[in-house]
């Protein structure tokens, strides 16, 4: 086939999905000429599993892209019908937005941010081959021929590199809902030296709506008094849907039991790594034996459908198993299929062969970010396309790199995990593989992160004079709270909310510290008028928990000394005496760009840590 030049371009980004998106906004937007290549247009920011943004510690990714000059939270609040903070039981550090969105909307909103984005071409059409010279990026070819030539490219796939869905016995070449797989693009990617490998997950079906009996369901109604997804703006969007509780049942389970034979995760049908934390219906009912029951929500996928989505029983079962499965569920009884679930499966690369730029290893100026990157869900792909695509053009601009500490955001903690540990099976953010999540809240992440990127044109004029307003209110919010409460209303005060504790000295900080909330202090004592009350909470957060996060603070600059210890690019482990062989060979293959990444790979013990110590010690005075 003759080729042609389709155009000069300095980054080129492969995907349009959540990861493509960010990458493409986060280059255009500084200036840099870009263009995103798509498989289909209409799969733009496509929402193929759950049309939901946030949820325990995805909304404090979905916070910090925002945070850092991303799109996500803008086009949830622009898009959602109904939002909630989950764990509101529990302690501020995990607490997370969740919204549900429309789904048509959610494409649609970011379709047209995209079309009217300066310095962004959009094109339609499949990523052929990467073109590399002298070890760059030189360009990437369509399978039309057309050559784009450029300096950087970020592949950012998705799920669509070889895909396959599986339904029953049917295996069809497919990616999500339908739209062609990428077929042409792996075989480049293992001759450019990626370890490729195969992952799998899945999607439930879609009911219709008018079928569904919701009145034997739990109603799920949405919140008022919670913020919005994006800093912009200074409340939560309108609830204009309502979401429902409904559980499987013995009989559920003995439709699946009776046909496990025909399930294609148990009949070898299907053997690549799956998600562990959103099992399919027949992995939780077999997995779960005891359990008599397992819950599932329906939530809408848009204003415009009365498409349902069964949040819980994402299945591979054929469709007349699938039929029955459903119909045994309350409500669900005279349900009607609209989408039947399927499991997919696709091509990604083993996370160790990227740095924590992610760009990868061997090639020069190529990126990657998503799931091909072996993450699920649509906000880890999104935190590492924003990523990609700023250190993409940092690269070109000769600016250093943006890598977030573990200590910094919940998207340094997600980087981290990926190129210092890889993954097996699709990696999903959780709080709890953050070791600093209370200085890691949602609440705070413009504070933690605008300003490494303040200076960029990532924000206009008007967003950047939006965060340093919040940040003066912050600031003086907290200065408030320090100062001594008046003496003669202290005594009142400590009566009327049974707060114990002197009623001498004590300053606002210190009555917080003793169980007192603002809500009750702020009209009291008739501090903080005016004063938003998003800031309010936060600042009377930081100042709970203070005790705790000074002594967090000193663990992360104790951990820091160990960052700040560079590895030599060219060293030799195998030459180190004093390493265990399992260490040399995890550390060989992940190249660890400082001592305190060397800590955290698998393999690799304290012991090991002290042996390379000494080796730097040793090395550097010779």
């Amino acid at each position: 086939m003759k080729k042609f030049i389709e155009g000069q371009f300095d980054i080129v980004i492969i995907g349009a999905g959540h990861a493509g998106c960010e990458a493409a906004l986060a280059s255009a937007r500084m200036g840099l000429k870009t263009a995103i290549l798509t498989l289909n247009l209409d799969s733009i920011a496509f929402m193929a599993c759950n049309p939901s943004v946030g949820g325990t510690a995805k909304g404090h990714l979905v916070r910090e892209i925002d945070a850092l000059g991303g799109e996500m939270a803008k086009n949830a609040d622009k898009t959602a019908l109904q939002i909630r903070m989950l764990n509101e039981g529990k302690g501020e550090a995990v607490q997370s937005l969740r919204c549900q969105s429309d789904k048509n909307a959610y494409h649609r909103e970011m379709k047209k941010t995209l079309e009217n984005t300066q310095n962004l071409k959009i094109l339609q059409g499949e990523c052929k081959k990467i073109l590399v010279k002298s070890g760059k990026v030189c360009g990437v070819e369509t399978t039309y021929g057309g050559v784009l030539e450029c300096s950087a490219a970020i592949i950012a796939t998705g799920v669509y590199l070889n895909a396959e869905t599986i339904t029953g016995e049917v295996r069809q070449k497919s990616g999500p809902s339908g739209f062609a797989p990428a077929n042409a693009l792996t075989s480049n990617l293992i001759k450019l030296g990626f370890n490729v490998r195969r992952f799998k997950t899945g999607t439930p079906a879609r009911l219709d709506g008018r079928y569904i009996n919701f009145e034997k369901c739990v109603k799920q109604s949405g919140e008022e008094n919670v913020p919005a997804f994006s800093f912009l703006n200074d409340c939560a969007p309108e609830n204009v849907s309502e979401c429902y509780i409904t559980y499987t049942n013995e009989n559920t389970h003995g439709v699946i039991l009776n046909n496990l034979d025909r399930a294609p995760l148990y009949n070898g049908s299907i053997t690549s790594s799956g998600p562990r934390y959103c099992p399919s219906i027949e992995t939780k009912v077999v997995r779960f034996s005891d359990k008599k029951r397992h819950q599932l929500f329906l939530e809408p996928e848009g204003a415009d459908t009365n498409e349902v989505y069964v949040q819980g029983m994402s299945t591979s079962m054929p469709h007349e198993i699938q039929k029955q499965m459903y119909r045994s569920v309350e409500g669900l009884e005279n349900c009607e299929i609209m989408r039947y679930a399927y499991a997919i499966e696709y091509d990604c690369i083993d996370t160790l062969d990227i740095l924590p730029t992610l760009e990868f290893k061997k090639v020069q100026n190529l990126y990657t970010a998503g799931q091909i990157n072996g993450t699920s869900g649509y906000e880890e792909a999104a935190a590492q396309g924003l990523i990609a695509g700023i250190n993409a053009a940092f690269k070109l601009m000769k600016k250093p790199p943006l890598i977030l500490g573990r200590d910094e955001a919940y998207i340094g903690v997600l980087i981290d995990d990926l190129v210092t540990k890889g993954t097996e099976e699709p990696y999903r953010m959780m709080t709890s593989r953050a070791e600093y999540s209370l200085v890691l809240r949602h609440d705070t992440a413009d504070f933690r992160l605008t300003p490494k990127i303040f200076d960029t044109s990532l924000f206009d004029e008007a967003r950047k004079a939006s965060y340093l307003k919040r940040k003066e209110a912050y600031e003086s919010a907290l200065e408030e709270l320090n100062k001594k409460a008046p003496h003669e209303k202290l005594k009142e005060f400590n009566e009327k909310f049974a707060i114990s504790g002197g009623n001498q000295g004590a300053s606002y900080a210190d009555l917080i510290r003793r169980g007192a909330k603002c809500a009750d202090l702020c009209p009291f004592f008739g501090i903080l008028q005016g004063v938003p009350q998003s800031i309010i909470k936060t600042a009377e957060t930081t100042v709970k928990y203070e005790g705790y996060i000074l002594k967090m603070r000193a663990a992360i600059e104790r951990a820091k000394k160990l960052e700040k210890k560079v590895l030599p690019e060219d060293i030799n482990y195998s030459e180190i005496s004093g390493l265990r062989l399992e260490a040399r060979e995890k550390l060989e293959r992940v190249r660890p760009v400082t001592l305190g990444q060397a800590g955290r790979i698998y393999g690799v013990n304290p012991a090991d840590i002290t042996v390379l110590m000494v080796w730097l010690a040793t090395n550097n005075k010779k």
